[in-house]
């Protein structure tokens, strides 16, 4: 078992884009990292609450009523059912926990949809 997760040697082995990694897992959780640039897709998840961590760069969480801005060090938690977009500004490294079970792209299924993620 991995005592030190650094971060900064989880991301430099991530080279794409919005395909988030499982870098750790607790008590049915799962923290995962992503690099991330540009728009993804609005969507909400209906049964989880997410957390957003920013790592580097600057995040944006677009809501339909506002948005909330994240730059590093940051975090914010979108409660269940909230229909949301991250939106990178240009490139950001996040960090995400949320339950084991949440797929990236809520009920939408699109080409960016990872129902299968790789341990890093």
């Amino acid at each position: 078992m991995e005592q030190v997760i650094n971060l900064k040697e989880k991301f430099s082995g991530i080279t794409d884009y919005w395909n988030p990694r499982i870098a750790g897992e607790l008590n049915g959780q799962h923290i995962k990292l992503a690099r991330v640039r540009g728009e993804f897709i609005w969507h909400s998840h209906a049964e989880e609450d997410e957390l957003f961590y920013v790592v580097s760069g600057k995040l944006v969480i677009e809501l339909r009523d506002g948005s909330i801005t994240l730059g590093p060090g940051d975090m914010t938690i979108i409660p269940r059912g909230v229909e949301h977009r991250p939106v990178a500004q240009p490139e950001a490294e996040i960090m995400m926990f949320e339950p084991a079970s949440t797929v990236n792209t809520g009920e939408q299924r699109t080409d960016r949809t990872r129902l299968d993620l790789d341990s890093i």
